[in-house]
């Protein structure tokens, strides 16, 4: 099957896609491509304060993918989830967005669903309550980091984010992460 780059440049446009990449986020893509972000963002005139918080949100969903993924390495599904991951940023009538998706255990749902689901109905002075709260919580042993990254996304955004969760079969699902910055 040939692959037609003008069909899926269409659809990229359609969704107001300006930047993406799928495949396996390591630390010098995501510099990398969080340098092309930042250039790009700056020569569309974009104001500094959006430009930040763009950069800030791509950085923070990029980080979480490739975290998860380092997370999940020693796993029998750990190549397919490495190699899962997906980020975009575009612009909509709604401001830019950055959404982001990967891969994740079907028993790792639960916990993802429900700190999201602690963060998306708090406003503005309820997500800096919580972020100041986690901020002070003595970490566990095992924990990768002190949870302040979907807080962080929440209060850099102008709207609550959006997520999904598709399950694929019986071991993975397909996590989605949209933020309005």
């Amino acid at each position: 099957m040939e692959m037609n780059l003008l069909e899926l440049q269409k659809l990229l446009q359609n969704y107001g896609v300006l930047i993406s990449f799928s495949g396996r986020f390591t630390q010098i893509i995501i510099e990398e491509l969080g340098d092309a972000v930042k250039k790009y963002l700056e020569t569309e005139a974009t104001s500094q304060n959006d430009t930040y918080n763009v950069f800030s949100v791509f950085i923070e969903q990029t980080q979480n993918i490739r975290n998860y993924s380092f997370l999940k390495a020693e796993s029998l599904l750990g190549d397919r989830i490495a190699n899962s991951g997906i980020v975009a940023i575009g612009k909509s009538e709604e401001g830019y967005f950055v959404s982001s998706g990967n891969l994740i255990e079907c028993s790792d749902v639960p916990s993802l669903v429900a700190k999201l689901d602690l963060i998306l109905p708090l406003d503005k002075i309820g997500l800096k309550k919580l972020y100041k709260e986690q901020m002070k919580k003595e970490l566990p042993p095992e924990a990768t980091s002190a949870g302040l990254g979907l807080i962080d996304m929440a209060r850099r955004a102008s709207k609550p984010l959006t997520y999904s969760v598709v399950k694929i079969d019986d071991k993975l699902s397909f996590f989605t992460l949209k933020a309005y910055v």
